[in-house]
């Protein structure tokens, strides 16, 4: 399943509007640009489990609920690790 502007990218691979180096690519690892944008992630993910139960798809809706509460716990275990 495609989202909105899937299958559009600028050169090199980055999402449109978004500019990149080479540089910048090898230091943008997954788990950087997920803790970057893990407000978005989560919010993306309770919307979609927001439109799976009003389609009837619970069981859908609770995978995707369980997904972002790992993450969530993740980076709350993340923060206390870290020292101030």
């Amino acid at each position: 399943m495609a989202g909105a502007g899937a299958g559009r990218r600028a050169a090199g691979g980055a999402p449109p509007g978004v500019t990149s180096t080479v540089a910048e690519s090898a230091a943008e690892t997954v788990g950087a640009l997920a803790e970057l944008y893990l407000g978005n992630i989560l919010y993306a993910l309770e919307r979609t489990a927001v439109a799976l139960e009003q389609d009837g798809r619970g069981e859908d809706a609770a995978f995707y609920r369980g997904i972002a509460r790992h993450l969530a716990e993740a980076r709350g275990r993340a923060l206390r690790a870290s020292p101030p």
